[in-house]
């Protein structure tokens, strides 16, 4: 018997490095596009060895090979949305910036990932300024938090009023929107704040969720924005349902022990069928 193919999924690539432990980068990037009803493709940036207690070992993935993986899944399969997450040299951004255009790619998040929960720095510095000069301008939002902000601003952010000035003066830079998450400032509650070169701040708080398991949070919401915006949602949208999402997460995970560090969200506490559409 002949089926006849009629629907589609919706479709998120992720271009960022591996964790082994299974926390952060590809590895919650796809357990979140599959908890939000979406398939999940990814291009490899840099594999690292790492657990719950931080980096051990960062493999980089030559160029080639990375621009391989995206044309691949691109020309064949196609992609909804990208998450775009660590990229650790310069050659490394400048083929993720050729590959949006490229394929012409819209719906792009990218998550400027920096610097691990650990502490431990995952980036070069000469790669700073070709990512401001490349994937600012190529991509619909960035979401750094507090120390990656501070990195690209250069100076340290201690306030709401800090984190506006950094969120404006990143738009200034070429970013069309920027959803700076303040997480790592004190107080009982999480403000972040987004900004689109358009428009006027937005600021989102929420109650702090007492927890230490914290391990992934930027990957997973940058993840969820990203499959939030393949299923048809618009940016505000997007980033609502996904910190939404990520507060869940961090709920269902909080009680759980995993690895002697900072373990890993729950991403997956209400999974949702796949989603499909009409061709």
């Amino acid at each position: 018997m002949n089926i006849e193919r009629i629907h589609q999924y919706p479709r998120v690539l992720s271009i960022a490095g591996s964790d082994s432990g299974g926390g952060a980068g590809i590895q919650a990037d796809l357990k979140t596009f599959a908890a939000l009803g979406c398939f999940g493709m990814t291009a490899i940036t840099a594999l690292t060895a790492q657990n719950t207690c931080g980096v051990r070992a960062i493999h980089p993935v030559p160029p080639d090979m990375l621009r391989a993986q995206i044309d691949a899944v691109l020309e064949d399969i196609g992609a909804d949305a990208v998450k775009v997450g660590m990229l650790h040299s310069p050659e490394i951004v400048r083929t993720v910036a050729q590959a949006i255009d490229r394929h012409q790619l819209s719906r792009v998040v990218f998550d400027p990932v920096m610097v691990a929960t650990s502490g431990a720095k995952l980036i070069d510095d000469p790669a700073i300024a070709v990512l401001v000069a490349e994937l600012f301008p190529r991509t619909a939002l960035i979401t750094p938090n507090l120390d990656e902000a501070a990195l690209l601003v250069g100076r340290p952010l201690a306030s709401a009023q800090d984190m506006a000035q950094a969120a404006a003066e990143l738009v200034a830079r070429g970013a069309r929107a920027v959803l700076l998450k303040g997480g790592h400032l004190t107080g009982d509650k999480v403000i972040d704040v987004l900004l689109e070169a358009s428009g006027e701040p937005i600021w989102m708080a929420a109650p702090r969720i007492d927890t230490a398991n914290t391990h992934g949070t930027g990957c997973t919401l940058s993840s969820a924005i990203a499959a939030h915006l393949a299923l048809g949602a618009t940016l505000t949208q997007a980033v609502q349902q996904a910190r939404d999402f990520v507060r869940q997460a961090l709920q269902a995970g909080a009680s759980v022990k995993t690895g002697q560090g900072s373990g890993p969200l729950n991403h997956g506490f209400a999974p949702l069928p796949m989603q499909l559409r009409g061709l």
